[in-house]
């Protein structure tokens, strides 16, 4: 196969992982057959704001209840770790059928406590997110010559200090119609629908219509009509005129809001698997582009001087010292400079070896968690259509990666001590409680915040013991074995002996760790571009689906970090510094300051409306959070890439 070749097929791999970042994805169910006149239902999930990041019940606030009483949803794990709370509406609609002044409710007088709360709520700009048939309530407003895409609508609004709620919502409902049995056509798949038969007559059934848009336009509507003698669905007595560029319902302590709706249904071309193409859109596609070129150019950069490394100077040195006779060995061995000095210390244990092992083990759980679960999601098998997928799927492949943990913290520690399985149960149970544990630590503590304030982003304590049941009855047993198998493994034999007595490092210019902490802008600038949309999608409510991108990126990520410690591992022998298993970790770890000083920035500048302490604790605890598993999967990177070049380099020559 010639380079041409070769050269198409990782193109064509590379074109199917990124296209896969524009909307596509595998929906997970089929689509729901609804025939006319068939009732839909509303769902709603948690009131959510981007001012403080802590999600609220939505019937924490007195709206209308659904006549049956407030019922919860199916929850997945992820769902409930990301603080929703999906419960049943009382808005109601039929398919295909208009409906216009639909009187819902009329709340309860506010009392003092709950025209404060409504008041808070308004101020910090809380969200009111409802769904139907799993597509969230999507709104548009105008801005200059644009439309501006929102998920959910404001409970309210504050104008010259008086607040206002939306107390009418008017819903338009995109349906598209199908009469085919064959599953293929419905889905949109194209040409597969001549190859899959239809079943049964298509021409016998009656149509059924799918949802394919869910739009809400959100009105603030002083109703003075009389609704006393009104049941919930009735039509209001007078007309209702929905413009959302007034307001008209002022709220007040000891006064009743009363609740409206209407509904529209629209036939559209929207085919069912491209319904979420409105929520999926990310603009910003060349911004992606030119962030993997960025990071093209820097490793680009490194492979050269890793290249000038390799070809000029250790490999002209080790044909020089092939070449010359036993004497003129002898004699240069006498005349040894540079890393050639330290081989009878280049392998020395270093400080803190058990902790090392362990970060290394950890850090590779992380690292194959992450690239299987992108990869997953750029393949379209994490959709945001089915809630809380991608938080469940890396729950999975973390403690399923358990085993890998402990393989490979086990045979490093076997390495480090020359091949002593002793010890190898107590390395295992600190690589399976290390990282969890400092982890489910952060978020108890930000959990009790959560708690205090009433969240819905809090965790209840039924979950808490779901996640100490899969920590200590999976994940802990799977490392355990992962540490059985890396103490039955064969060490790593090093190519060298170590002396007894260490060699002295000579006094340095500059100090070592200052160059290590500066190694880290380098992975850091390949990262930081992608990172801005990260934050956004978490902090902003924005919708991240460029997996693909993201792919590629973390992939560049892992080379740039792999150099970075490669290039400063050789610095640091050149310059006769033996002491580098931590450097070479935190060589590339440390992008991980670089990383929480940009959440800091961000925090400052991007999330300027974020209010009070609470809000800011919360988001560095998460940082911080992110930040510990970044060190950890980048070190791994910068740690193993230098421990194969140290014993690549050594296992090279002979000197004794």
């Amino acid at each position: 196969m010639g380079f041409l070749d070769r050269f198409k097929i990782w193109f064509l791999v590379v074109s199917v992982v990124v296209s896969s970042s524009y909307g596509f994805y595998l929906p997970g169910s089929y689509p729901q057959k609804h025939v006319a006149g068939a009732p839909l239902s509303v769902k709603v999930n948690s009131l959510t704001s981007i001012d403080t990041e802590m999600p609220f019940s939505y019937y924490s606030l007195p709206f209308c209840k659904p006549p049956e009483g407030i019922k919860d949803s199916a929850e997945n794990l992820g769902e409930l770790l990301m603080g929703d709370r999906i419960e049943n509406s009382p808005y109601l609609f039929k398919m295909l059928k208009n409906q216009t002044e639909i009187f819902l409710c009329k709340s309860d007088q506010l009392s003092g406590d709950n025209f404060k709360l409504m008041k808070e709520r308004i101020d910090e700009m809380y969200q009111v997110n409802l769904i139907l048939d799993n597509l969230p309530a999507i709104r548009y407003t105008k801005k200059d010559s644009f439309f501006l895409r929102w998920t959910g609508y404001p409970v309210g609004i504050k104008l010259q200090d008086v607040y206002y709620v939306f107390n009418h919502l008017k819903f338009t409902v995109l349906v598209h119609q199908y009469e085919e049995n064959n599953v293929a056509r419905v889905m949109g798949t194209g040409d597969a629908a001549e190859v899959i038969p239809s079943i049964g007559n298509s021409g016998s059934e009656t149509p059924g219509y799918m949802v394919v848009g869910f739009e809400v336009v959100p009105c603030s509507v002083l109703h003075d009509a009389d609704v006393k003698n009104l049941k919930m669905f009735d039509k209001y007595p007078s007309q209702i005129n929905c413009d959302p560029s007034t307001v008209a319902m002022p709220i007040k302590e000891g006064q009743s809001v009363v609740f409206t709706y209407e509904v529209a249904f629209e036939m559209s071309d929207i085919k069912w698997p491209s319904r979420w193409d409105a929520y999926l859109k990310m603009g910003g596609s060349k911004v992606h582009w030119f962030s993997i070129l960025n990071s093209l150019m820097v490793i680009v950069f490194l492979a050269g001087i890793v290249l000038v490394i390799f070809l000029r100077t250790v490999r002209r040195d080790l044909t020089r010292y092939e070449e010359l006779d036993k004497e003129a060995q002898a004699q240069m061995n006498e005349e040894l400079s540079g890393w050639k000095l330290v081989v009878g210390d280049v392998f020395r244990a270093p400080a803190s070896a058990d902790l090392l092992c362990i970060m290394v083990g950890n850090g590779v759980q992380i690292l194959g968690m992450a690239v299987v679960t992108i990869l997953f999601a750029a393949l379209g098998f994490m959709s945001p259509a089915s809630r809380g997928t991608l938080i469940s799927g890396m729950l999975f492949f973390y403690m399923i990666l358990g085993i890998t943990a402990g393989y490979v913290a086990v045979r490093l520690w076997r390495t480090i001590g020359c091949g002593d399985h002793r010890g190898w149960m107590s390395v295992s149970w600190k690589v399976a409680c290390f990282f969890p544990g400092i982890a489910f630590s952060i978020l108890t503590i930000l959990n009790f915040l959560l708690w205090h304030s009433n969240s819905t982003g809090a965790i209840p304590f039924s979950l808490f013991i779901i996640l100490l049941f899969l920590w200590f009855c999976i994940s802990v047993p799977l490392t355990l074995a992962g540490g059985y198998l890396g103490a039955r493994a064969p060490h790593i034999e090093y190519p060298v002996r170590t002396n007894q007595i260490p060699r002295e490092i000579p006094p340095q210019k500059y100090p070592s760790w200052l160059l290590v902490l500066g190694a880290g802008t380098l992975p850091f600038g390949t990262l930081f571009i992608e990172l801005f949309f990260i934050m956004s999608s978490l902090w902003m409510g924005r919708v991240y689906y460029v997996f693909g991108f993201l792919f590629i990126v973390l992939i560049l990520l892992v080379v740039v970090c792999a150099e970075v410690s490669l290039v400063l591992t050789y610095m640091h022998l050149c310059v006769e510094d033996w002491k580098w298993w931590w450097k070479s970790f935190f060589a590339s770890g440390s992008v991980a300051i670089y990383i929480f000083l940009y959440s800091v920035n961000y925090l400052v500048f991007d999330l300027r409306s974020l209010s009070g302490p609470v809000s800011a604790t919360l988001y560095l605890g998460y940082s911080l959070f992110m930040v510990l598993a970044i060190m950890l999967a980048t070190g791994t990177v910068g740690f193993l890439s230098s421990f194969w070049f140290v014993h690549y380099l050594f296992s090279s020559v002979k000197l004794d």
